[in-house]
C-alpha cells in the first residue's frame, strides 16, 4: 500500500505547481460556497443560488491569480511555516479586494453581500491552511508506517526541549534519518505535560532512567547545547543507568549558526566532561601574520606539531618547512597536507634538532620567518630514566634550533612549553624549564628576533597521553591504572593547545615573555578515569575498574602554571595572560650548553646534572632519589605505558664519571 501511494506521489510531483492552483481554486469554490450557506443559515434563496452560479467562475480565477502572485504554488507543504501564512494572508485579502472591484464595475442583478465576501475570505484562509496542514500529517503518518515496516526506526528520548531539542525533534519527523522521537525531557516545569511537534515533555531530567523504561527508548539524545561539563557529567551518570547508546548535539556556537540536525549528532567525547569550558580564540589576524611567510614547525609530526602544521597552513604561507625525525609520522603529515592544500609549498624535512648541521641547512636553504619550536622530549617516567637525552634534546636541541632562528634572522620563535616546567621536581620539566630560560636569555642576544615561550597542561588525546592509554584498557577489558586518588592535571584539547601558540605569537608584548592560558581548575585524573568508563557505558562497579599504581618516578600530585617567584599580567586577549619569569643573565646559560654538549657526547653526565642541580636547586633531591617511590607491583594493571617494566624502574642516581644514565 505505501509503496503505491508513494509511485502516484512520484508521478504527480512534477506537475505539482498546476496541481497546486487547481486545488487552491476548488478550495475557494468551496470557500464561496459555504459562505452563502452560513450567510443564508443553509437555506439560500434562489436568487441568490442564480448569482453564486454566475460569480464562482470569478472567484475561481481571482483565487487563482492571486495564488500565483504570491507564489503559494511554489511552495512545499511539507516545509510550510508561519511565512507561509503570511502570504498566504496576503493571497487571500489582496484577492478579496479585486474580487471586490470586479463584481462592483460587473454587477450581476443580484448583488453578492459583503458579509459572504467576508466570510469567503476567512474560510479561504482557513481550509488551506487545513489543507496543509492534513498533507504534513498525512505525509508524517506515512513516512512512520514505512519506517517501522522496515524496522529501522530508533526510539529517541531527547533531554532538553529548548530550541535546539525541538528543531532536532522536526528534523527526525521530517527525515528519513533513521531516528524516531518519542518524549522530551526537560527541568523547565512550564513544559511539563506539553506537546511539542507532536512530541509530549514528560518530565525533568532528574526522570530520565523512569521516562526512558516507560517509552522503550533506544536511543538518547543530550539536545542541551549550553550546558556546562558538571551538568553534563550529572546527565551521562543516569544515562549510564540505563545502558542506552547517548548522542549529543554540537556546542551553542554550532547551533547559533544553524548546525542543528540529525547529521551534527555524535557520541560525547571525554572533552566534553572536562571541569571547565573549552576554550575558542578567535584568530583573524594570523592571515596577514603568517600569509605569504615562511614558516618552519619543528616535531612537526607529533600530536601538537601536526595539530600546528594543520592550522598554519590555513593561512597561506609561502613555504611551510615540517621538521622532525619519525619518518613515517612525516610521510603521512605531507600526503595529508597535500591533499588538502595542493597550492601550498609544503617541505618535509627529516632531521634531528640537536644536529648543527642539519638545523643550520634549515635556516640557510628556506630563511623561516616564523618558527614553532614543538620538538620535545615529554614523558616523565621515561625522561626520568634517560636524563642524558632529555638534557640533550629539550635543552640543547632548543638551543640549537633558537640561537639559528635568531642568528639568521627570523622574526619570531616560539617555544612549544608544559606545565611541568614550573617549580619542576622531574627531569623532563627540569629540561623545559630550562628551555625556556634559554629562550628568554636569547633575547637579550638578539633583540630583532621576538622570542617567547607559550605554557599550559596536559594535551588530551596527544600521543602517549593518558586518555589513549585508558582506551587501550579499556579495549582489552583490563582495569584502568591511575597513579593516585588525589593526582590532578590541567587538561585542554590539542586544537585549543595549538591555538594559544598561534594567539601567543600575535601578542604585541610577546617579546621576551611566557604566554599561558587560564585553564580553570585542574581535573583529577581518577574522575576522568570514571567519565571514560562511562563513555564505554562498560558494566560493573566503578571502583572494580581502576586499580592505583603509586606515583612514578619523577610524578608529583598537582601541577602548577605560575611559580611563587613569577608575576601573571592579563593581555587584550580573554584568559590569555603573561609571565613575568625572572632569568638570572648572569648565569651565563647559554654559554654553558657548549660544554654541556661535550660533556654529553664523551658521557660525562655527572657534571651536567650537578650544572643542572646548581640552577635548578629543586631538582637536586630527584637526581639523588629518583623522585617518587617505585609503583607497588600492578594487579592485573592492564595495558601500560612502554616505560612500565615487569620490574620496578631503578632510581636515577648522579651517575659515576664516564657512566651513562641511559636505561637500554
Amino acid at each position: 500500500m505505501g509503496n503505491t501511494i508513494a509511485s502516484v506521489y512520484q508521478r504527480l510531483y512534477r506537475y505539482r505547481r498546476g496541481l497546486t492552483l487547481v486545488l487552491y481554486a476548488a478550495v475557494s469554490a468551496v470557500a464561496f460556497a459555504l459562505a452563502f450557506l452560513v450567510r443564508f443559515e443553509f437555506d439560500v434563496p434562489a436568487p441568490y443560488v442564480r448569482a453564486f452560479i454566475a460569480t464562482v467562475p470569478v472567484v475561481l480565477l481571482v483565487r487563482a491569480g492571486s495564488s500565483a502572485v504570491f507564489r503559494l504554488n511554489a511552495g512545499r507543504w511539507r516545509f510550510v511555516s508561519t511565512h507561509d501564512v503570511q502570504r498566504l494572508g496576503a493571497s487571500v485579502c489582496s484577492g478579496s479586494v479585486v474580487l471586490g472591484v470586479v463584481l462592483y464595475l460587473f454587477p450581476h442583478p443580484v448583488r453578492v453581500p459583503i458579509s459572504v465576501f467576508v466570510l469567503e475570505a476567512v474560510f479561504t484562509t482557513v481550509l488551506t491552511a487545513g489543507m496543509w496542514i492534513a498533507y504534513r500529517v498525512g505525509l508524517q503518518h506515512l513516512r512512520r508506517r514505512i519506517s517501522v515496516a522496515r524496522d529501522s526506526s530508533v526510539r529517541v528520548l531527547i533531554v532538553g526541549a529548548g530550541e535546539a531539542g525541538v528543531a532536532l525533534a522536526h528534523e527526525m519527523q521530517h527525515n528519513t534519518s533513521g531516528y524516531w522521537p518519542v518524549a522530551f525531557v526537560d527541568d523547565d516545569p512550564f513544559k511539563w505535560g506539553t506537546y511539542l511537534h507532536g512530541v509530549e515533555v514528560f518530565g525533568a531530567s532528574y526522570d530520565l532512567v523512569a521516562t526512558a523504561a516507560a517509552i522503550r527508548a533506544e536511543t538518547i539524545v543530550l539536545a542541551i547545547p549550553s550546558a556546562t561539563p558538571a551538568q553534563l557529567r550529572r546527565l551521562m551518570e543516569q544515562c549510564e543507568v540505563t545502558g542506552l547508546p547517548v548522542r549529543v548535539l554540537p556546542g551553542i556556537r554550532e547551533v547559533l549558526a544553524g548546525n542543528v540536525g540529525v547529521s551534527q549528532l555524535r557520541e560525547v567525547g571525554i572533552e566534553d566532561l572536562l571541569g571547565r569550558d573549552p576554550i575558542q580564540l578567535e584568530l583573524p589576524e594570523l592571515a596577514s601574520d603568517l600569509g605569504g611567510r615562511t614558516v618552519l614547525i619543528t616535531g612537526a609530526a607529533g600530536s601538537i606539531g601536526s595539530e600546528l602544521a594543520r592550522q598554519v597552513s590555513l593561512y597561506g604561507p609561502r613555504t611551510l618547512v615540517l621538521f622532525d625525525q619519525s619518518e613515517t609520522a612525516l610521510f603521512y603529515l605531507e600526503r595529508e597536507l597535500c591533499d588538502a592544500h595542493p597550492d601550498l609549498h609544503l617541505v618535509a624535512v627529516v632531521g634531528d634538532i640537536v644536529d648543527r648541521g642539519g638545523v643550520e641547512r634549515v635556516f640557510r636553504t628556506y630563511a623561516p620567518e616564523r618558527v614553532f619550536h614543538a620538538a620535545a622530549y615529554k614523558h616523565v617516567p621515561m625522561m626520568q630514566a634517560n636524563s642524558r637525552e632529555a638534557v640533550r634534546n629539550n635543552v640543547i636541541g632548543t638551543w640549537r634550533v633558537a640561537e639559528a632562528a635568531g642568528r639568521h634572522g627570523a622574526e619570531k620563535f616560539v617555544l612549544v612549553s608544559t606545565d611541568k616546567a614550573v617549580r619542576p621536581v622531574n627531569v623532563m620539566g627540569a629540561t623545559k624549564r630550562l628551555a625556556e630560560m634559554t629562550v628568554l636569555e636569547l633575547q637579550e642576544h638578539y633583540p630583532e628576533t621576538v622570542y617567547a615561550s607559550v605554557r599550559f597542561g596536559n594535551v588530551l588525546g596527544s600521543n602517549g597521553s593518558v586518555i589513549p592509554i585508558f582506551k587501550q584498557q579499556i579495549e582489552a577489558g583490563k582495569p584502568l591504572t591511575v597513579t593516585h586518588p588525589e593526582a590532578t592535571r590541567y587538561f585542554m584539547t590539542i586544537p585549543e593547545a595549538v591555538q594559544l601558540i598561534l594567539q601567543a605569537s600575535l601578542l604585541p608584548e610577546l617579546r621576551g615573555h611566557i604566554a599561558m592560558l587560564e585553564m580553570g581548575e585542574p581535573v583529577k585524573i581518577v574522575e576522568l578515569a570514571r567519565n571514560l568508563i562511562r563513555l564505554s557505558r562498560a558494566r560493573g562497579n566503578l571502583a572494580d575498574q581502576i586499580v592505583f599504581t603509586g606515583l612514578r618516578p619523577g610524578e608529583r600530585l598537582h601541577e602548577e602554571l605560575v611559580a611563587p617567584d613569577e608575576e601573571t599580567r592579563p593581555t587584550p586577549t580573554a584568559k590569555v595572560h603573561l609571565v613575568e619569569s625572572t632569568v638570572c643573565s648572569e648565569l651565563g646559560l647559554c654559554s654553558r650548553l657548549g660544554d654541556w654538549e661535550r660533556a654529553l657526547e664523551a658521557g660525562a653526565e655527572t657534571s651536567v646534572l650537578a650544572s643542572v642541580a646548581e640552577i635548578l636547586p629543586g631538582i637536586r633531591g630527584e637526581l639523588e632519589t629518583g623522585g617518587a617511590a617505585p609503583p607497588p607491583a600492578p594487579r592485573d594493571s592492564g595495558v601500560r605505558p612502554p616505560v612500565h617494566v615487569t620490574r620496578s624502574p631503578q632510581p636515577l642516581r648522579a651517575p659515576a664519571a664516564g657512566a651513562s644514565v641511559g636505561v637500554s
